[in-house]
């Protein structure tokens, strides 16, 4: 990937409904996808998570790197992202071992503290949901297990990576007529187009807002990515945990 420091001012703002639209929809069509796809894995003999996993790879991946590719195609006449991902500026080596911790700490202790309210959420806000959209790993052979451990873990973190790029490194500088409140808008609506976990979405908008503030203020998207990163490998080996404790 061809990426070059490039400020806000370099680039045109999205319009409201634009920035709407590019941030939901990568979890509308993941949605759909799992949809369609729980029947299939099921008939498998997997586990639902498959289904979610599966769509990573083959929808939420290749749309994001799609939209910046070809914002980068407009931009520079080939596939490039120089130009279309902003905040590049360097900083020094010693904030990466400061922030990046400290950001994947609140992150956790947020998740902590509010996973008794998902709990809560899911057996009364969102008891409506059919009992298949519901994530179960129970069951299973201990080799299906290990190799949807795997597959989680690779989509966890390429996931991380892809959407660091897209949200913050694309969407969040697009926002920039909105200044100060560019990022607590962007964290939101991230946090909303997490279709397939809506009771989660309250604690990812709590857990990711310092880290989209700190990118924007350092204008350094690595700050997030490796953050973001840690902290779905951090979610992999608690699956893990849960799974074959």
């Amino acid at each position: 990937m061809e990426l070059q420091p490039v400020s806000e001012q370099d680039i045109q703002p999205h319009s409201v409904w634009q920035s709407i639209l590019l941030h939901l929809l990568p979890g509308v069509m993941i949605l759909v996808f799992y949809v369609l796809a729980v029947p299939i894995v099921e008939n498998l003999g997997l586990p639902r998570r498959f289904a979610s996993l599966f769509g990573v790879f083959l929808v939420l991946i290749p749309f994001q790197l799609g939209v910046l590719f070809y914002e980068g195609k407009k931009r520079n006449g080939k596939f490039s992202l120089r130009g279309v991902v902003v905040y590049r500026e360097r900083i020094p080596l010693w904030q990466y071992f400061l922030w990046v911790p400290l950001l994947l700490i609140w992150s956790i202790l947020v998740f902590l503290l509010l996973s008794p309210v998902e709990d809560i959420l899911i057996k009364t806000v969102f008891s409506w949901l059919p009992g298949w959209f519901i994530v179960s790993d129970s069951g299973y052979s201990g080799i299906i297990l290990i190799v949807m451990v795997i597959v989680y873990g690779i989509a966890n973190v390429a996931a991380a990576i892809v959407e660091e790029l897209y949200f913050r490194g694309y969407l969040m500088p697009r926002l920039s007529r909105l200044k100060g409140w560019a990022p607590l808008v962007n964290a939101v609506l991230f946090a909303l187009q997490h279709f397939l976990a809506p009771w989660q979405q309250l604690s990812i908008i709590l857990g990711i807002l310092p880290q989209a503030y700190l990118v924007s203020k350092k204008q350094n998207i690595y700050l997030g990515i490796l953050a973001h990163s840690l902290l779905n490998l951090l979610s992999t080996i608690l699956l893990i945990g849960s799974i074959f404790s």
